[in-house]
């Protein structure tokens, strides 16, 4: 059986995760899955909200899965704003000890590119005080210490990010397959 592989991205609301991750599955074509956070959230972990504790169990939901899937020869691609390092470091480590290709993607861009961007409204919200314990602005978001790849969306353009993201996944995914798994 082939070897799948998860590609997590990382990043703030807006910073440009789902518009990549739906990108790159399709040009990746049936080998590949989606877990946007979320879709998680609504349709999967409703139960869960938006505590330090509950955070960080929607990461370990989304990692458990992610990692089922890639066992079974599955690229993934899961854009989670996954706010915290000791999380994601959790399904890394998930993803180690299964022996299974892991790779993180922060998906990089100043909170005022995000908030220009944002289309659900949340930062407009946060800055009225209509919503609380935002990423980025009143609850914290950090950064990876060592991302396999890292995306300024601010400076490059969904074109150039689909290019690096290219060259990341022919080396973590295809490995096993003759040529480029790219469509």
């Amino acid at each position: 059986m082939r070897t799948g592989c998860t590609l997590w991205f990382t990043g703030l609301p807006s910073s440009g995760k789902s518009t990549l991750a739906t990108e790159l599955a399709a040009r990746l074509g049936h080998r590949a899955e989606v877990l946007d956070g979320d879709l998680l959230r609504k349709d999967f972990f409703p139960e869960l909200g938006f505590s330090r504790a509950d955070r960080i169990e929607n990461v370990r939901r989304a990692g458990r899965l992610a990692a089922m899937l890639a066992a079974h020869g599955v690229v993934v691609v899961v854009p989670v704003i996954a706010p915290y390092r000791s999380a994601r470091q959790w399904v890394r480590q998930l993803h180690i000890d299964a022996g299974l290709r892991y790779a993180e993607v922060w998906v990089d861009a100043p909170v005022e590119v995000c908030a220009h961007r944002d289309v659900k409204g949340l930062y407009a919200k946060a800055r009225r005080g209509e919503l609380r314990g935002l990423t980025g602005i009143d609850d914290p978001y950090e950064p990876p210490d060592a991302a396999e790849l890292h995306l300024r969306t601010d400076h490059t353009t969904v074109l150039e990010c689909l290019a690096e993201l290219r060259q990341l996944v022919d080396v973590m995914c295809a490995a096993e397959t003759a040529g480029s798994v790219w469509h």
